[in-house]
């Protein structure tokens, strides 16, 4: 029997052949490798998804991310913690999505779904042309994804380079397309899209899309007006003229110079 809660996760983790970093990044990670958690893992690392686990990238509300490593290279492990994560918040984003509609309403099954939500949402944008992390595979609670950075680095959020942004008209062109992509050709609004949830890395990338909701939902277009108020906000204060109305009608029409395409 194993006494040491601590040592124990330590050697589950090798038994899986899961490296953690360090014991800084298990103090994190506590929480995050329950007995499930682990299985999930042991699965992707038989079928050869991921090789090694490393240290903690960054922490959120719900999920912690984790750089690790295939066979090829570099990858990004997010993995949903089903004990802490807010599945109340989780489910106005999930009830009225026809593609989740069996599923029952306690934690454990909303946290899956919300995994399997962001895997088909990012599949969804970057079929449509926005730039997104590469979606791979998810298991249960982990999500593994293309990594955005080199060498174990990850790239900075939008907001982190605000001020280093050459071309701020031109960064907030490529977005506002991205988002005009997302919902005429994805059939998707982000909504939780913000200065916060943009990479940045010669390029704006669109992150964290558990939460995207289809046109179809009861409130996509309350989250698709508060999307456009965020974007608008940011570029504002980098002194590029753009207004919420202005840009609600461009993409919905479905941009500036094609104002008679059809909602794809």
């Amino acid at each position: 029997m194993c006494r040491n809660r601590r040592g124990c996760q330590i050697r589950r983790a090798e038994r899986l052949r899961i490296r953690i970093k360090d014991s800084d990044d298990l103090k994190v990670e506590e929480g995050v490798f329950d007995v499930p958690t682990l299985k999930a893992l042991y699965r992707l690392s038989n079928k050869k998804f991921i090789r090694s686990l490393g240290g903690v990238m960054s922490t959120g509300k719900e999920a912690n991310v984790f750089h690790a490593l295939d066979e090829k290279g570099e990858i990004a492990v997010k993995i949903y913690r089903i004990t802490t994560s807010d599945f109340r918040a989780m489910q106005e984003y999930i009830t009225g999505d026809p593609r989740f509609k069996s599923i029952k309403h306690d934690k454990k099954d909303i946290v899956i779904a919300w995994t399997k939500k962001e895997l088909r949402n990012l599949m969804r944008a970057h079929d449509a042309g926005v730039r997104v992390p590469m979606p791979i595979i998810s298991e249960r609670n982990v999500l593994v994804m293309e990594f955005i950075g080199k060498d174990g680095i990850h790239a900075p959020l939008l907001k982190e380079v605000a001020s280093e942004i050459e071309d701020p008209v031109g960064t907030y062109e490529k977005i506002t397309e991205y988002m005009r992509l997302l919902y005429h050709k994805a059939g998707l609004v982000h909504a939780d899209l913000s200065e916060y949830n943009i990479m940045y890395y010669g390029e704006p990338i669109f992150i964290d899309m558990g939460q995207s909701v289809l046109l179809s939902h009861p409130h996509a277009e309350e989250f698709f007006v508060r999307d456009v108020g965020n974007i608008v906000r940011f570029f504002r204060k980098l002194g590029v003229e753009c207004s919420e109305e202005g840009l609600i009608a461009e993409i919905k029409r479905g941009g500036k110079d094609d104002p008679h395409q059809s909602a794809g």
